[in-house]
């Protein structure tokens, strides 16, 4: 099992992703205090991570879903929900993701 909180900034609002690998799909809980999230983790069930990792072959599942329930283009989730996907397929190591954004 692999976890990913993300507080996702001025929104005040904090979603938990666990991910568990069954076989070759990767199972993906949402829980979120955003309503949008909550609708996307209502079909977002579960994954192909190697569909996932790249847009090389196709756009992830988890983007296209982003797209159809997240209206603001900013929001950090659903890369959270690639990385919670990744490292559960140790597709990546499990290390924090830092975006810090300030007016210079």
């Amino acid at each position: 099992m692999a976890k990913a909180e993300v507080h996702a900034g001025v929104c005040g609002f904090t979603t938990i992703v666990v991910t568990t690998l069954d076989g070759d799909v990767c199972k993906v809980a949402i829980h979120s205090e955003c309503a949008a999230m909550q609708r996307l983790g209502n079909e977002l069930t579960e994954v192909n991570p190697y569909q996932e990792i790249s847009y090389r072959r196709k756009t992830p599942l988890t983007m296209e879903m982003a797209e159809k329930y997240c209206p603001h283009a900013a929001c950090p989730v659903p890369v959270g929900i690639i990385k919670a996907v990744e490292v559960e397929s140790n597709l990546a190591l499990p290390a924090d993701v830092t975006i810090k954004v300030s007016r210079s």
